[in-house]
C-alpha cells in the first residue's frame, strides 16, 4: 500500500532507461493547483504504448531538458481535490468530483502518481455508470482517433481501412468512424472480426500477407484513406486509390506516391482541447464508445504492467490502480 507524507506524494517512475525492471516507487513534492488548474487525486491511471517508449527512451531526445525521474503516464481518472476560484466559475468543477483527465506528461509530471495537477480543459467529469479503472481506459487513445479522423476529414460514406483494427486506438476509429457516417474496413486479427463487425466496422480483412492487395479485392477502386494503427506504411499504402490520404501514429518520412496525402498524428496537440474530450465522454455515455479494461494491478505493479503489454496480444487497456485517500 502507498503511504505518504502531508508534504510529497509517491509516484512511479524511472530515473534511468530501460526494461520494465526500471520502473520504481518515488517520493515528490506534492503538486498544487494555480489559476486555470484542478489538481486530481489519482485512482487508476492508463498504461499506453507512449509509457513504455518514454520508459525504454525511445523518447530520450524529448526528454533530454527534463532531469530525473521521469514519470509515465497521460491518462487518469480520480477526484478533484483542489481547484483554482476561476475553474469553478468557468468550468463548474468543484471538490470531491470524479473526473477524467489526459496529461501531456513531461519530466516528472505524469500519470503514475498520487496526485496530477491539470488543466482544466483537459478533464471531464468521469462518464456516468464507470468505475475508476474503466474511466481511465479510453481517453488517450479514443483522442488519438478522434485526431486521425479529424485529420482525414473525410465525407460521409467515404471508405476508410483501419489496420490494427483490434487495438486501443483502432477500435475506437472504428466506432467513431461509424459514428461519423463512414464505411469502415477493418484489418485486424481473425479473433477480431466478430467484435469489430459488432462495433461498426462494414468489412473485415485478416492481417498478414498481400494486405493491400486483399483490401483491394473488398475495394476494388482503391479506398479514400488509411488510419495505420500497425504501422503498415508501404504494406498498405498500395490499397489507397490515387490523391487519397494515410494517417500515421509515428514519424513515416517516405513519399507513398500517386498523390497521396500523409498526416502525422500526435495526440498531445489535442491534451487541452475540452471540447473533444467532452465530446468523447458523451459518448461513452450514449454507447457510441465500448471501454475494455484488460487488467487492473496494484501501481507498484508497474513493472509487471509493463511486462504484460510489450508481451502483446491485450484487447483493453491495463490499468494501474492507487488507493483512496482514506487507505493511506
Amino acid at each position: 500500500m502507498i503511504t505518504r507524507q502531508s508534504s510529497s506524494m509517491k509516484a512511479i517512475g524511472l530515473h534511468t532507461y530501460g526494461g520494465p525492471e526500471v520502473l520504481h516507487t518515488v517520493e515528490l513534492p506534492e503538486p498544487h493547483a494555480g489559476p486555470g488548474e484542478v489538481r486530481v487525486r489519482v485512482r487508476a491511471a492508463g498504461v499506453n504504448p507512449a509509457d513504455a517508449m518514454l520508459r525504454d527512451g525511445s523518447l530520450a531526445e524529448w526528454y533530454r531538458e527534463f532531469e530525473p525521474p521521469f514519470i509515465p503516464g497521460m491518462d487518469v481518472a480520480g477526484t478533484i481535490d483542489e481547484v483554482a476560484d476561476d475553474v469553478k466559475a468557468s468550468y463548474g468543477l468543484s471538490e470531491g468530483e470524479p473526473v477524467i483527465g489526459i496529461l501531456d506528461n513531461h519530466g516528472r509530471h505524469g500519470g503514475y502518481s498520487e496526485y496530477v495537477v491539470l488543466p482544466a480543459e483537459s478533464v471531464t467529469r468521469q462518464p456516468v455508470g464507470t468505475t475508476f479503472p474503466e474511466a481511465a481506459s479510453f481517453l488517450m487513445n479514443a483522442l488519438t482517433a478522434r485526431s486521425i479522423l479529424d485529420a482525414l476529414a473525410l465525407a460521409p460514406g467515404s471508405t476508410l481501412v483501419v489496420t490494427g483494427a483490434g487495438g486501443a486506438v483502432g477500435g475506437y476509429v472504428v466506432q467513431l468512424a461509424a459514428a461519423d457516417g463512414l464505411r469502415v474496413v477493418a484489418v485486424a486479427s481473425e479473433h477480431d472480426e466478430e467484435w469489430l463487425r459488432s462495433h461498426g466496422a462494414d468489412a473485415f480483412v485478416a492481417r498478414g500477407d498481400d494486405i493491400a492487395q486483399r483490401v483491394r479485392d473488398v475495394v476494388p477502386g482503391g479506398v479514400d484513406a488509411v488510419a495505420d494503427g500497425a504501422m503498415l506504411h508501404d504494406r498498405i499504402a498500395p490499397a489507397i486509390r490515387d490523391n487519397g490520404q494515410i494517417a500515421v501514429l509515428r514519424f513515416w518520412d517516405a513519399d507513398p506516391g500517386r498523390g497521396i496525402i500523409v498526416h502525422p498524428v500526435n495526440v498531445r496537440s489535442r491534451v487541452t482541447d475540452a471540447a473533444a474530450i467532452t465530446r468523447l465522454r458523451e459518448q461513452v455515455e450514449s454507447g457510441e464508445l465500448t471501454l475494455r479494461v484488460a487488467a487492473t494491478l496494484p501501481a507498484d505493479r508497474a513493472p509487471e504492467a509493463h511486462r504484460l503489454l510489450e508481451k502483446g496480444g491485450l484487447r483493453g487497456r491495463l490499468i494501474l490502480e492507487f488507493p483512496p485517500a482514506t487507505a493511506m
